[in-house]
């Protein structure tokens, strides 16, 4: 029967990574996540391709229904905790701390069936398991919104509380992107837990930080080089908050994870050319009119005239 299958092309396809359905076991029979008012259960997710997750949630608020999502989310049992607690724990000590207020809402992207940068080939982005989080932007209870496209350079308040939940986040998740790190994220923070090789981790970009609130944090890694065929480039999480401190990487094409535009996630099933052998949806090439403007605003955004007066931009290498 093999023989036969094999003969007419009908071999397995591609499968997801073992670990995957472990975690999110694991994270189930500890009951980190329930049926909730605002967090349901969904029947699993498979393909096309290796996409998809055994036990996806759809999400509609994070910190027991106190974080309100901007539209709905879908994500695995593993992220869903580590979100939780990073927003408990980092993101509303360091809104009080500079807004004395707390976030009621976030605007995020969770799970799309697409390759790293949306690119036609290539590794696959963690956002097609349910495993990242790209943050586009949050709203307090005031009313008052955070942008990370605009904050992240603007307004002082808004600078020093980004940077913070940024470096928060590298404690939290194993691969955190921000401003700065490419052209990719221009935008937005993108957040996930995807296994590197010996348990690294990858922060972006690195900065000379110290938050005024720091999250309570455990001594990172020690620095090390990954291997050249790990998709990201040779950037750790220091060895506490506010070590950071080499250049951020210039922009580089197809070592991240995240779409160009940082639009909020579909549903990863549009496929819009038809499908590469291992049964993804072909997507638009890399390069196209919105990656060259994401290009363009990433270049401006690492200028700064001589003559502008010193700020928290200095921190940044």
């Amino acid at each position: 029967m093999t023989s036969l299958l094999a003969g007419c092309g009908l071999q397995p396809g591609p499968q997801r990574e073992p670990w995957r359905g472990k975690a999110e076991a694991a994270c189930l029979a500890r009951g980190q996540v329930r049926a909730t008012a605002y967090t349901e259960p969904m029947k699993p997710i498979s393909g096309p391709g290796v996409c998809g997750m055994d036990n996806p949630f759809r999400v509609m608020a994070f910190d027991k229904g106190s974080v309100m999502l901007r539209s709905r989310g879908v994500l695995a049992c593993p992220m869903i905790t580590m979100f939780d607690r990073w927003l408990d724990d980092v993101v509303q000590p360091a809104a009080a701390t500079y807004y004395g207020t707390r976030v009621a809402e976030v605007q995020i992207g969770t799970y799309n069936c697409r390759r790293m940068n949306n690119a036609r080939r290539g590794h696959i982005s963690e956002h097609a398991y349910g495993n990242a989080v790209d943050l586009m932007g949050l709203k307090l209870v005031d009313g008052r919104t955070v942008s990370v496209e605009r904050g992240w350079r603007g307004d002082i308040a808004d600078q020093e509380f980004l940077r913070t939940i940024f470096v928060g986040a590298c404690e939290y998740f194993t691969t955190v992107l921000a401003p700065g790190s490419n052209i990719y994220h221009y935008n937005h923070i993108h957040m996930d837990l995807a296994q590197h090789a010996k348990g690294r981790h990858y922060c972006k970009p690195v900065l000379k930080w110290t938050p005024q609130t720091p999250a309570p944090m455990q001594p990172g890694p020690s620095a090390q080089a990954p291997q050249a065929a790990d998709p990201y480039e040779h950037r750790t999480i220091p060895a506490a908050a506010g070590a950071m401190g080499a250049a951020p990487a210039q922009p580089s094409a197809g070592e991240d994870d995240a779409s160009a535009e940082g639009e909020p996630p579909g549903d990863g099933t549009d496929a819009q050319d038809g499908t590469e052998p291992d049964g993804l949806p072909q997507l638009r090439p890399a390069t196209t009119p919105a990656d060259r403007i994401a290009r363009e605003r990433w270049q401006a955004s690492t200028a700064r005239p001589s003559n502008q007066p010193t700020s928290i931009n200095d921190l940044l290498h």
